[in-house]
């Protein structure tokens, strides 16, 4: 997207001649200036800037713009005065007669994972590249919030959003994906609705992840996620374990914390399907039968506990970055199906996961 301005209508070449300069610029004191609109308090103007350098409205809308024909010295008239006014142009007029506001909104399900604000980092980068604002907010991974957050943003006319979803129903999104509002998921897919996303690779996420342990010597190897996460990664796990030779027991699909603190563990290792699901897999294991984990996404201190945990690590900051890469891609008018964007992920082996 452009961050230029639209030229102003009005300018020193008119129909019939040429508007003609009062006094030239030498002429122009710092007394003249008082009478001007900026004098009475408001922002310094346009017409402010044109009076002091003394040249035409068009004359001055043309430097801002950057547009050609305008000799080097009256623009560097303009710009001398554009500084000693502190003349900012109005984006906000600009924008209403291109029809955007150059906003996105960022929803993220919650600040306390540092992966989210990575992920805000990367879609940072590329707003400001392409010279857009973002409104933020988190919804605390309540989805009747999240609905209230992103329609509030869609009501104040952003572009576009991207949200880091809330397990649950996103067909709410319909109607406005449909009137206009790019909007991109990431780190986990939307439910009926159709839109883009942006996720880690599950399929070799899953694979990297069991390959690890049945090198070790696992064959009863478990997936541990919230009950209403991803079930594509759920299915990833199924397949992983199939390609590597092994019948999965439906159970062990399903685990839950209180089945890892048995005395008994029904496995021996566990795919956690996020962070806090690896987090929560390390307080809940028996001391006396610890188990083999590989969690997805790495962790502040993951290398320094005790046993330190293997992960099938991701770039975070990346994610962002290719989803804002495509919402402006969509706002700049890119046409196609919804699709998802997988990016690269990275087994980091941090000791022996033997069996016990």
């Amino acid at each position: 997207m452009s961050n230029q301005a639209e030229t102003v209508s009005s300018g020193q070449a008119v129909s019939g001649g040429t508007v003609p300069s009062a006094r030239g610029p030498a002429d122009v004191s710092a007394g003249d200036v008082s009478r001007t609109d900026s004098s009475r308090g408001g922002r310094p103007t346009m017409k402010d800037v044109a009076f002091r350098a003394g040249v035409a409205l068009k004359t001055v809308s043309r430097v801002v713009n950057e547009e050609p024909g305008v000799t080097p010295e009256t623009a560097q008239r303009v710009l001398g005065a554009i500084e000693a006014l502190g003349f900012r142009r109005n984006e906000s007029a600009r924008l209403l007669r291109t029809g955007r506001t150059a906003t996105l909104g960022f929803i993220a399900d919650n600040w306390a994972d540092p992966d989210r604000a990575a992920v805000y980092q990367g879609l940072e980068n590329i707003a400001r590249e392409h010279g857009y604002l973002l409104y933020s907010g988190s919804t605390d991974t309540d989805p009747d919030r999240e609905e209230r957050l992103a329609l509030a943003m869609c009501a104040r006319r952003v572009d576009g959003l991207i949200i880091i979803p809330t397990p649950g129903s996103h067909d709410y999104l319909v109607s406005e994906i449909e009137a206009g509002v790019a909007t991109v998921f990431v780190l986990r897919r939307p439910e009926l609705v159709r839109a883009d996303a942006v996720l880690p690779d599950e399929r070799a996420a899953a694979q990297a992840a069991v390959s690890h342990l049945v090198a070790h010597g696992h064959r009863r190897i478990g997936f541990l996620d919230d009950p209403a996460g991803s079930s594509t990664l759920r299915d990833r796990y199924t397949e992983a374990m199939t390609a590597a030779g092994l019948t999965a027991d439906p159970a062990w699909a399903a685990l839950s914390t209180s089945d890892l603190a048995a005395a008994d563990p029904p496995v021996t290792a566990v795919f956690c399907g996020s962070q806090r699901q690896t987090r929560a897999a390390l307080r809940a294991q028996s001391a006396d039968r610890p188990l083999a984990l590989v969690g997805l996404g790495d962790f502040e201190l993951a290398d320094l506990l005790a046993t330190p945990v293997t992960v099938v690590s991701y770039d975070p900051a990346l994610i962002g970055y290719t989803a804002g890469e495509l919402l402006v891609r969509r706002l700049a008018g890119e046409q196609g199906p919804p699709r998802v964007t997988e990016v690269p992920v990275t087994l980091i082996d941090r000791g022996s996961a033997d069996p016990r």
